[in-house]
């Protein structure tokens, strides 16, 4: 088994203030044409919260559970943090990595799912760092998808448990359960994720990303004590082109379906994410939950698993998966993402911008 000499948390990064929000939000979109007016507009969703994505201090708070979780399990590496849009960077983190020497380092990414922008674009992102380093930098290898892990599934079955208990009681046992992740457009649903060498893709529609999130979905649902609960998986954040086909239905579009369908009441879990970041903060907490409350339909929503000690206890599981050779851990039927990934996993090229 490799010997490692450090431990990565790989993440999206987010503004720390006012005049980060542009800046990040020209990183996010850089190269993909997005008016500067979209923009403006989703920088107002920071600007209500000080100009501050909370997920910066989600991942501080992570980084440090996970050293308690590495120290329980005698897991001895040091821990550094990069991201993809805003500081740190990962390229000057990899830079940090070099001047300590260290030559192999496991990275997670605070992503569970296989699709370009979940895994590919984080394996893109640990070229180029590495690249911009030299041959000083170490060789960094990416934990596997785990949308499926124990660790994953077992936090958010109990803060969907959570949020359905703050619900009136004569409408809990009614209560939809209502999956979210962030769309993205039909083709890069469509490519390979990490189904192995020669392995089929599951019969679902969406690829392997939907298939993967379904699966989640239903793991969860299988959790929930005393209740018999029906379930959905929607999308929400579609940022591109109206002409565009991007994975459907929309979560507030769903709120108002399921409202004149007479559902009692709703409960919204960010399946497709790991930290209740701003995507969720202001898609499910404000713009859902005020589709809801426009319509008369009790809301709730579950809190995404970053902040549990189970989650922090599973990066130190999937450490140990490539330190010792554990078994990897899998709930459902999928089995195991494979590690490492296949060499052209989640490859998708963005249609070009019309002339």
């Amino acid at each position: 088994m490799p010997a490692y000499d450090a431990f990565l948390l790989l993440s999206f990064g987010g503004p720390e203030g006012p005049d980060d929000v542009l800046p990040f939000l020209d990183n996010v979109t850089r190269g993909r044409g997005v008016p500067r007016e979209r923009l403006a507009g989703v920088a107002e969703h920071y600007y209500a919260r000080g100009g501050v994505s909370p997920i910066s201090a989600q991942c501080r708070d992570m980084l440090a559970a996970i050293g308690g979780a590495f120290a329980d399990a005698a897991i001895e590496l040091p821990l550094y943090w990069g991201n993809r849009n805003w500081h740190p960077f990962i390229e000057d983190t990899v830079r940090q990595l070099a001047d300590a020497g260290a030559e192999r380092v496991i990275a997670f990414v605070t992503s569970a799912y296989s699709s370009f922008s979940a895994c590919r674009q984080y394996l893109d992102d640990i070229e180029r760092a590495v690249a911009a380093v030299g041959p000083r930098a170490p060789r960094i290898d990416k934990i596997r998808p785990y949308f499926n892990h124990p660790g994953f599934i077992e936090p958010f079955a109990a803060s969907t448990e959570a949020a359905l208990a703050t619900l009136p009681a004569g409408v809990r046992d009614g209560a939809r359960l209502v999956f979210t992740a962030h769309s993205v457009p039909v083709g890069m649903a469509a490519v390979s994720g990490s189904a192995a060498a020669g392995t089929a893709l599951p019969a679902v529609a969406g690829g392997r990303y939907a298939a993967e999130l379904a699966e989640a979905s239903s793991l969860i649902t299988e959790r929930i004590r005393g209740a018999c609960l029906g379930h959905d998986l929607v999308y929400q954040s579609r940022s591109g082109p109206p002409g565009q086909p991007w994975l459907e239905p929309d979560l507030c579009e769903h709120v108002r379906t399921l409202a004149k369908r007479g559902v009692p009441a709703v409960v919204a879990v960010p399946v497709g994410f790991v930290s209740d970041h701003m995507e969720v903060v202001h898609d499910l907490d404000v713009e859902a939950a005020g589709a809801a409350a426009s319509l008369g339909v009790p809301f709730a929503r579950a809190a995404a698993p970053g902040p549990s000690p189970r989650f922090a206890r599973m990066v130190a599981e999937l450490v140990a998966e490539r330190l010792s050779g554990a078994a990897p851990l899998a709930l459902g039927t999928m089995g195991p993402a494979p590690w490492p990934c296949p060499a052209d996993c989640c490859r998708y090229t963005r249609p070009a911008r019309p002339a």
